[in-house]
């Protein structure tokens, strides 16, 4: 079987959650992939020379690079490891995680030509992404959706005696979080019980921002910190709608996830998101930032059982192809 070095972020902090080299990692390993990782360091320089010492140290033995790219600082640390695969000859393939990348392919177009036009191919989890390659010049680009195990995921019908407000991310300004505060807050003077539940850790110091917006509108908001995945699936059973209040994504996991267990979703239609659910068949999108428009959503879902259970069945059935012994047949197609 092939061995495959995988560079990412690979951190297991308080302040972040699981992602991409974990979960797809885990599953290649599964397959029989000898799998290498780079890096589990929390400095960013040291991660960077630890992913560099990794590269040099495994570049005889493995077949392929993956590298988790994104939009942000992380860039460069695809940059960077992908030139010096170049270098090495070496077959790299960037997995693109960032829901701003099309912003660095029109801001940064030389750079990012230097990592995506040398791949060996890139692979995006939406379509959206693979849209916004192709419009840039990127034609070697294939989709392979982010995976679950769905027999993890237990289909739910909810009940809506009271509004139940479920929210899983990092607290990160991007993820706009204040908003679901503001959701809350705006149900609760309609009339309507609401309980609101944001599960996940501070990235950028957001979540004492959202606790103080939460004091001084005088909610009771529920903030369980971190949670393992086993955790907050738990945890959902006693929810009934899942929101999530973003200004930039791609094709979010913990997205997919509610949509596997049955928790009609209220979403912005930033990014990818459009993508991912048909916007009154899978679930319910509004413009970034429109309290009175997630609100009203929230609303109909509550009153209108017949179309909750229809987003929600087609939602299930959607991501039930986003199942991991579907999708890696696609990874075998790129790796074997």
């Amino acid at each position: 079987m092939k061995s495959i070095l995988y560079i990412g972020n690979n951190l297991k902090t308080k302040s972040s959650n699981v992602s991409s080299i974990q979960v797809l990692g885990g599953f290649l390993e599964q397959e029989g992939f000898r799998m290498y990782y780079a890096s589990s360091k929390a400095n960013k320089l040291l991660r960077l020379f630890d992913m560099v010492l990794a590269l040099i140290r495994y570049k005889k033995r493995i077949d392929y690079i993956i590298i988790d790219t994104y939009s942000t600082h992380n860039f460069y640390f695809a940059l960077i490891i992908s030139q010096i695969c170049r270098l090495f000859k070496l077959r790299y393939i960037p997995n693109l995680n960032g829901g701003n990348l099309p912003a660095r392919l029109t801001g940064n177009p030389k750079l990012s030509s230097l990592i995506f036009r040398n791949a060996y191919i890139n692979v995006s989890p939406s379509y959206y992404l693979k849209d916004a390659f192709y419009q840039h010049g990127h034609k070697n680009v294939k989709y392979i959706p982010n995976s679950i195990k769905i027999n993890n995921y237990k289909y739910k019908e909810r009940s809506y005696d009271q509004i139940k407000l479920l929210w899983v991310r990092s607290f990160s300004q991007i993820y706009n979080p204040e908003l679901a505060v503001r959701v809350q807050r705006k149900l609760i003077d309609l009339g309507f019980q609401t309980d609101l539940c944001m599960v996940g850790p501070d990235s950028d110091g957001s979540l004492n921002r959202v606790k103080s917006l939460a004091k001084k509108l005088k909610v009771d908001t529920i903030f369980t910190g971190k949670l393992t995945k086993k955790e907050w699936i738990a945890l959902s059973e006693d929810y009934n709608i899942f929101i999530n209040s973003t200004n930039f994504d791609n094709a979010p996991v913990s997205v997919i996830e509610a949509m596997a267990l049955g928790l009609p979703i209220v979403s912005t239609n930033v990014g990818g998101l459009p993508y991912l659910i048909i916007d009154h068949v899978e679930g319910v999108l509004v413009e970034p930032n429109n309290l009175d428009g997630m609100v009203q959503a929230i609303i109909n879902i509550v009153f209108d059982h017949k179309f909750t259970q229809t987003i929600t069945s087609n939602a299930r059935k959607k991501v039930e192809q986003f199942d991991w012994q579907v999708v890696k047949h696609a990874w075998f197609e790129v790796l074997v």
